[in-house]
């Protein structure tokens, strides 16, 4: 199904876009009630907003909020084994930096562009990566060596800094020097703990630069064994500045359909010095070494010293604009 005109809806509205910016929310509620049957939810936290997801019904869930938002519901959809079965429309609400995952995916980020295509847009198959611990990658995975946010923040959101106008490819913000990102508001009701961890990395991560009178620090190289598709393309001999995996081509880009047999997933390997980077497709990447974090879109994981990521071709679906 494309338009969803005249079709019920299942609109559920992060607490954070609420506070943050009433006006987009408000806007959203409008263009969107008044093109389709919406059912409007307000949960007030994580475990109201799932309860809310299962009892969705025949009802199209529509996510406003920031990426966080898009992520839970997504990883809620993949917990239940129905996150290929329930197409998803996202109408994102947030300052650059929280929806910049978002953007990457091809979602307009204008409320009234976003909430038209959530009505009139067009359904597209996305491939993501799953790891050995039932995680889940929508836009990129990115590994931090050397980096204190990554000592800070494992198992939370963390933000960095991205640009006003945030890359369209996930290659480019996963492969910039603080990878692809979302962002926290510092007041946000479900993670304020969380807020407080990615302001302390945040500091951490701009402390080097200042103390180098605005010059850029040098990154640490760390030992990982990384293999795609058994094939050996890092060893521990040999220190690597950070590894990059990217689900299937560009975001939003029609390229061969998901599902089909050679739909891989860009791994970029960079080494200390600006040496060139080693580039591989493949369907599997598995990376080794001492306790090692990464960040998956803008979720810190780790420490771990072994972990598989997977790719699952189009796993998921996203209403996304036609052409």
């Amino acid at each position: 199904m494309d338009s969803v005109r005249g079709h019920p809806l299942l609109v559920v509205i992060d607490p954070v876009a609420r506070s943050t910016d009433g006006e987009s929310v408000r806007i959203a509620k409008d263009v969107l009630c008044a093109g389709a049957g919406a059912k409007i939810c307000l949960p007030d936290g994580p475990e109201e907003f799932a309860r809310i997801l299962a009892r969705r019904g025949h009802r199209r869930p529509v996510v406003i909020g920031d990426d966080r938002a898009l992520l839970r519901v997504v990883g809620l959809l993949h917990k239940e084994r129905e996150l290929a079965a329930v197409p998803l429309s996202m109408v994102p609400v947030g300052a650059p930096a929280a929806v910049a995952l978002s953007r990457a995916l091809g979602i307009p980020t204008d409320t009234v562009a976003a909430a038209r295509t959530v009505l009139d847009g067009g359904e597209r198959p996305r491939d993501l990566l799953t790891d050995d611990s039932d995680g889940i990658v929508l836009g990129g995975l990115r590994i931090p060596c050397g980096s204190a946010a990554a000592r800070q923040g494992g198992g939370v959101y963390v933000p960095a800094a991205v640009p006003a106008a945030a890359p369209a490819d996930p290659r480019e913000a996963v492969e910039a020097p603080d990878g692809l990102a979302g962002g926290l508001d510092g007041h946000r009701p479900w993670w304020q703990p969380a807020a407080r961890t990615a302001r302390t990395a945040l500091a951490l991560l701009a402390a080097p630069a200042a103390g180098l009178g605005g010059r850029r620090a040098r990154v640490p190289g760390q030992r990982l064994r990384i293999e795609a598709d058994g094939v050996l393309l890092a060893d521990l001999d040999r220190p690597v500045r950070g590894v990059s995996v990217v689900p299937g081509g560009r975001a939003g880009a029609d390229g061969p359909r998901p599902g089909a047999g050679d739909a891989l997933a860009e791994v970029v390997v960079h080494w200390p010095g600006g040496g060139r980077p080693v580039r591989a497709r493949a369907r599997a990447v598995t990376v080794s070494g001492a306790d090692f974090h990464y960040r998956a879109d803008a979720v810190v994981g780790g420490p771990v010293r072994t972990r598989t990521w997977t790719l699952q071709p189009g796993a998921w679906r996203l209403q996304l604009p036609r052409g």
